[in-house]
């Protein structure tokens, strides 16, 4: 996503896809433990539903700041409930399970914290979304320059990220449209046994035109501007390499999405070892082979940052 001189150069990654377990915190802690190390300003956000853990992978203490000081107004601005980490350039933003209450009754509120999120001062904020697809962690996911998928190679695993990834791309194309019956459409289209037949994108698009031209159009140029990003975390054997690729090749194929795939991350016992002592991997164990493949994802995520606003 170009951008001009005189905006403001931040990127926001946000790490989600299907249920927990598949390492969506500690990516967040590791990539955003080696981007600080390039100089620039990093903030991690822990948005988990369910449990806020990722000062766990950053080997600190749970912070007495949290999002509940924002929410609940004892602050006026987001920046005052960053902590520090003890890293060099990087902050971090906990307290998510709040959003519990926020999560899909108070759309303001949500709407204001999303907001808040982008005001916040950092060249790079990385947020950690947790398990589910509720539309609260839809909204983070949607919010950012590049979604994050994680996947482990487990039929379960893929499942649930292309449940997440169907989720978050209706929800995208229902946000771009502007006529009501499309929006229907596009609800009713998201339950796999819908009466109208609808199993993919390209069902869907010819369904929209023949309600409404123009939404059918957004519906096309959304498409082609949706760009999420995958992850495979646990990686044992070259056959399982390959399945990030199939995954980006069938989101292409049923989504006509163009997933782009980041890399992999290999199984190392190295990494359960970091948690427990609680220190990131990154600094405790640099040569292993795990903290070389986070190294590399991290790389290619500052290449095309520098990419994006070289203009």
């Amino acid at each position: 996503m170009a951008q001009t001189q005189n905006e403001d150069p931040k990127f926001i990654w946000t790490i989600g896809g299907g249920k927990g377990g598949s390492g969506k915190s500690f990516i967040t802690a590791n990539i955003g433990i080696c981007l600080s190390k390039l100089g620039v300003q990093v903030i991690l956000i822990d948005a988990d539903l369910g449990g806020a853990n990722l000062h766990t992978f950053l080997g600190i203490l749970p912070p007495s700041l949290s999002l509940s000081d924002f929410i609940k107004k004892r602050v006026s601005h987001l920046q005052e409930v960053l902590i520090p980490t003890g890293i060099p350039n990087l902050q971090l933003l906990t307290g998510a399970q709040d959003l519990l209450n926020a999560a899909d009754a108070k759309n303001v509120q949500r709407r204001k914290l999303l907001h808040s999120i982008r005001s916040l001062e950092g060249d790079y904020i990385l947020i950690d979304l947790g398990g589910g697809n509720s539309m609260s962690v839809l909204d983070f996911f949607l919010m950012s320059d590049g979604g994050i998928l994680m996947v482990t190679p487990e039929p379960t695993s893929i499942e649930n990220t292309y449940r997440f990834l169907k989720s978050a791309f209706y929800r995208r194309l229902r946000q771009s449209v502007s006529s009501y019956p499309v929006k229907t459409l596009i609800e009713r289209a998201m339950d796999r046994k819908n009466e109208m037949g609808i199993k993919n994108p390209h069902d869907l698009l010819k369904a929209v035109m023949r309600i409404n031209e123009e939404d059918a159009n957004r519906i096309i140029e959304e498409t082609e501007n949706f760009h999420p990003n995958l992850i495979l975390n646990q990686v044992r054997s070259k056959k399982d390499i390959e399945i990030g690729f199939s995954i980006r090749s069938a989101c292409q194929k049923y989504f006509g999405i163009r997933l782009h795939y980041l890399g992999y991350v290999v199984y190392d016992q190295e990494v359960s070892n970091s948690v427990r002592r609680r220190r990131p991997l990154v600094l405790e164990n640099t040569k292993s082979r795990a903290a070389q493949c986070v190294r590399e994802i991290a790389s290619k995520l500052a290449n095309r940052h520098q990419m994006a606003f070289r203009f």
